[in-house]
């Protein structure tokens, strides 16, 4: 292991020992460890702020000394709850190393790859004025909680360069995550009249009505893969709410629907199948009011090209050192669908093995270290090694 990586694996245990879980947590303490660390090596580095003026990333920037496209690294030091404390063999924030593992929650998602991200930062700052264009690290403290809080507010900030391109921090070694699905969600509240559930009239409940809609919209037929997008749609009900006793017919329920879209089947196709199918409940089971459908968030799927950028770099890197690696269209949605809506092309995921991602006993595998840091170091400065007009094909490592 280099000096380097044994640097990163020391940051990245300092993060995980902060506890930092989306919506539980300060953020505070696991900040400051990166303030300092940034800090210490002369790095400029802010903090971005949501509409509440809650802290939501920090952001560093390293402009080179000759004009060119900005290129962005994103990971997130937010991370998902430990569950269960229970069921976990070790303590969730230990960060300590056992067999070649980095053990803690957030050690694959994605504090290793933040303190990867900030020792690349810190050599590039060190040959700042060599590089074309510039570099931005995100370090963001609302990605677990679905907001994507630091992405929105790195996009919104006028202070900051709009990206190129943007390469984000999450872990698996074998694939380079060049897309993913769309998504289309929604709440649909069902109503219906109550009652008194020992009554001799019979009233159907919302709770009712609701299920059977469910059977209507598990029943949609979705079109298969089309075109070059090697995903289908996929269509779920992910809640059901209502009722609030044994004796209650309950007057309304509610629903929640998660629809994953492709280019062949976008949002519009989404919310249109959901209508038709709330439609025929309407008609074959009326209430006593229309069923209301509210439309939560819509992202739009993608797809880079292999030879777009910054795929194009990433892959090209990680032959040059000699891995094996496919580029990926993933199945669930991600920062990527936000950067597509904004039109930056973006890579979701490229990093060590890992265990328990989200779950008990999660570790990274430090052994793939060394060559992710090495593809990731060679893609960005591929990357900012080239003119302001050149976004095709990887340009030679200095």
């Amino acid at each position: 292991m280099s000096p380097e990586d044994a640097e990163v694996i020391e940051l990245a245990q300092a993060l995980i020992r902060r506890p930092s879980r989306a919506g539980i947590d300060d953020y505070g303490p696991v900040l400051t460890v990166l303030e300092g660390w940034l800090g210490d090596r002369d790095l400029p580095c802010r903090h971005l702020y949501d509409d509440q003026g809650r802290p939501v990333a920090l952001l560093v920037e390293v402009a080179g000394g000759r004009p060119g496209p900005w290129w962005a690294l994103d990971a997130c030091v937010d991370t998902a709850p430990y569950g269960g404390e229970g069921a976990w063999s070790f303590p969730p924030d230990c960060g300590d190393v056992v067999d070649g593992w980095l053990r803690g929650r957030g050690a694959a998602d994605s504090k290793l790859a933040a303190a990867m991200f900030c020792r690349i930062a810190a050599e590039l700052h060190a040959r700042a004025e060599e590089l074309h264009g510039g570099l931005a690290v995100l370090l963001d403290v609302d990605e677990h909680t679905g907001g994507f809080g630091g992405a929105r507010a790195y996009l919104n900030d006028p202070a900051a360069v709009r990206p190129a391109g943007v390469m984000i921090g999450y872990p698996g070694p074998d694939e380079v995550v060049i897309g993913g699905r769309g998504l289309w969600r929604a709440t649909i509240a069902v109503h219906a009249d109550s009652g008194h559930s020992g009554s001799r009239r019979t009233t159907l409940g919302a709770v009712s009505r609701a299920a059977r809609l469910v059977c209507l919209l598990d029943e949609a037929q979705l079109p298969g893969v089309q075109g070059e997008f090697p995903l289908p749609p996929k269509l779920t009900v992910t809640f059901c709410h209502g009722g609030e006793g044994f004796s209650v017919v309950p007057d309304r329920c509610e629903l929640g629907v998660d629809i994953r879209t492709t280019p062949g089947f976008d949002a519009s196709a989404a919310e249109g199948l959901v209508r038709g199918a709330v439609a025929r409940l309407d008609a074959a089971l009326p209430g006593p009011g229309p069923t209301v459908i509210t439309p939560v968030t819509a992202w739009p799927p993608y797809r880079l090209a292999e030879d777009e950028q910054p795929a194009a770099a990433l892959l090209e890197s990680a032959a040059n050192e000699g891995l094996t690696v496919r580029a990926k269209t993933a199945g669930p949605s991600n920062i990527g669908n936000l950067l597509a809506a904004e039109g930056i092309p973006a890579t979701a995921g490229f990093g060590v093995h890992h265990e328990g991602l989200h779950g008990t006993d999660e570790r990274a595998r430090l052994a793939d270290l060394p060559a992710v840091h090495a593809v990731y170091r060679r893609a960005v400065l591929n990357l900012l090694s080239v003119g302001a007009t050149s976004h095709d094909g990887a340009a030679r490592d200095r």
